[in-house]
């Protein structure tokens, strides 16, 4: 870099991409959340009672819990996954900003 306008402007692209990285694991963290939530009700229905699942516009009966239990696992699991390449990201941008401000104030 060789110029302070041009460390700004990276220190304000890095910026914007944390940013959306934080907003990225919010909703991330909100659907495993719900996931968690649902997985938990899922467990503590009455199995004489039916569970429903919306499919689009409809609400459906399900029939098999263990498949819908596997599915909401799967979804679980994938959002962790997400979260943890997130989480990564994270910190990787945080690094290059902090080096970047150094960089800044060194100019």
């Amino acid at each position: 870099m060789n110029s302070n306008n041009e460390v700004a402007e990276a220190l304000k692209a890095v910026a914007q991409e944390l940013q959306s990285t934080l907003a990225q694991i919010q909703s991330a963290t909100t659907q495993l959340s719900e996931l968690s939530i649902t997985l938990e009700a899922l467990s503590s229905q009455d199995p004489g009672k039916p569970v429903y699942r919306a499919i689009g516009s409809l609400l459906l009966e399900v029939e098999d819990r263990t498949s819908l239990k596997n599915d909401l696992e799967e979804s679980m699991q994938a959002f962790q996954d997400h979260m943890d390449r997130l989480s990564s990201r994270e910190g990787e941008l945080r690094k290059k900003y902090d080096d970047l401000v150094k960089a800044y104030e060194t100019q």
